[in-house]
């Protein structure tokens, strides 16, 4: 297991099903404005069986654009782009193409408009340094259900939520979504989750299986009827279903 398995924190649409063997490829889209970064991704993933480029973008309309077009399956989209900003495209692309998995590309994890990318719907990040032979792994992570959030940076997301929750308690989702009941396990498991810990870490620390960590995050995500981990972990505290800080 590579870095990368400890950057990851499982998230998804229908979260933690994998891609089974011979099944189509993961379709990519590249967007970023550096010509010699997208030509480096490409030379990467076009290496990969499993994986294949339907488009590219150099800035973010043309990723939307291009998204609306090749409805990829994962879009690595640089955080800083001309025209429109990576998380404005970000939230764009998400009105189009909604099955998406967006992985934001940034030169630092410091960066303040991560928090906002989350919000737009990005489901985590890659430092643009990462080692060219992890970033096969990290889109097939993202695709198969994992949010590529470091532990660390979840933290400071949960921070945010909570802050978040105090200042939006009029917000839409706020107002229409009843406190779930969720078991007593569930509660465990979301948890260990708002503290950026995998799925594996989690299996260990409530001495269950990894399968049974699995149907427990499913469970959660279909009671609050969200598709995220971090979306569940925001609605948490604004439910005031966990505490935090």
């Amino acid at each position: 297991m590579s870095a990368m398995g400890d950057r990851a924190v499982a998230a998804a649409r229908h979260p933690e099903d994998s891609r089974l063997a011979g099944s189509e490829p993961i379709r990519v889209l590249i967007a970023d404005d550096h010509a010699l970064f997208r030509r480096g991704l490409e030379m990467v993933l076009d290496q990969e069986n499993d994986i294949e480029l339907v488009g590219q973008a150099s800035d973010g309309d043309e990723a939307v654009s291009v998204a609306d077009e090749a409805l990829p399956d994962v879009v690595l989209m640089d955080i800083r782009m001309p025209k429109t900003s990576g998380i404005e495209a970000c939230r764009a692309t998400k009105e189009v193409a909604p099955s998406a998995k967006i992985v934001m590309l940034t030169i630092s994890d410091e960066e303040e408009d991560l928090f906002e990318a989350i919000r737009a719907g990005a489901s985590g990040y890659l430092l643009k340094d990462i080692p060219l032979d992890e970033v096969a792994e990290a889109v097939r992570a993202v695709a198969g259900g994992q949010s590529l959030i470091n532990p660390s940076m979840a933290g400071k997301l949960l921070t945010e939520f909570a802050a978040l929750a105090k200042r939006d308690e009029q917000e839409e989702r706020a107002q229409h979504v009843a406190a779930p009941k969720l078991t007593e396990r569930e509660m465990e498991v979301l948890k260990l989750v708002a503290r950026g810990m995998n799925n594996r870490d989690i299996a260990k620390e409530l001495f269950i299986s990894e399968n049974t960590v699995k149907n427990h995050v499913r469970n959660i995500l279909e009671k609050l009827q969200i598709h995220s981990r971090m979306e569940a972990v925001m609605i948490a505290v604004r439910q005031k279903l966990i505490e935090f800080g």
